[in-house]
């Protein structure tokens, strides 16, 4: 069973224009996403998806593969799933932001084992522990319950569950997802609910039309790059990461 992985990546960021060449620590961003997914031991093939030629002309310069989108896309799901549509020998297809440097091969296995394993399960994803309350309460922060069998019952903005007594259960949603191939296909066409349209969360489309998300739990902690204020947070994090290389027996 083959597996994709699938970088969707655009110059023009609402909140940052152009971050996907942004220089972090002599670097374009997007050259250490690429890198920090290479390690997985269960993908086949890595390509960034992307609207732009620049962007294209970069991937290719650090010996990456990038193949060119179309730029009506409304999100980067639909733009894995144009990638998606033209390798028909991949049934598995992991979708990776080509804003978070900081995510692993490590979490890209765990994110295509499931879909190995169980050919019932359609969609992964991966969540976090949330310990500080201001994580906890942030809206720009997604929050996901799952049930005893690891399947997402919800994604909120808010803080869920309600603390009507104490508790310690809040988990943040990683934002990168696997697919069985056939149904990223049919997820642009899904209609959207009430509910995605309310949260503006993309996975709520899955759950709305009745497919189950399988939900495994990461220690890995990531930081995606949305605003001029994520670089030094990234920095220090990918200088922290090379000195814990660097250091190991």
């Amino acid at each position: 069973m083959k597996v994709l992985t699938v970088i969707p990546c655009r110059m023009n960021a609402s909140r940052l224009p152009g971050k996907p060449l942004l220089n972090i620590l002599g670097k374009p961003l997007i050259q250490h996403v690429y890198e920090g997914v290479k390690s997985a031991k269960k993908v086949d093939k890595f390509i960034v998806a992307t609207d732009s030629q620049e962007i294209l002309n970069c991937v290719a310069g650090f010996g990456g593969e990038a193949i060119i989108t179309s730029a009506k896309h409304n999100t980067g799901t639909e733009r894995v799933a144009e990638v998606a549509a033209k390798f028909s020998g991949y049934e598995i297809v992991l979708n990776v932001q080509g804003d978070e440097p900081l995510v692993t091969g490590e979490m890209l296995d765990q994110l295509a084992t499931p879909l190995i394993n169980n050919p019932k399960i359609h969609m992964t994803a991966l969540k976090g522990r949330l310990t500080n309350i201001e994580d906890i309460n942030d809206p720009s922060i997604v929050k996901v319950v799952t049930n005893s069998q690891n399947i997402a019952l919800y994604y909120s903005r808010l803080p869920i569950p309600y603390p009507r007594h104490k508790t310690d259960c809040y988990y943040r949603n990683k934002g990168i997802y696997g697919f069985r191939r056939s149904f990223l296909l049919e997820f642009p066409n899904l209609p959207c609910g009430p509910l995605e349209l309310a949260e503006s969360l993309e996975q709520l489309r899955a759950l709305e039309n009745g497919k189950q998300i399988y939900v495994s739990q990461t220690d890995v902690i990531t930081h995606g790059v949305n605003t001029p204020a994520d670089v030094p947070v990234v920095e220090k994090a990918l200088r922290e990461k090379l000195r814990n290389t660097v250091t190991k027996p």
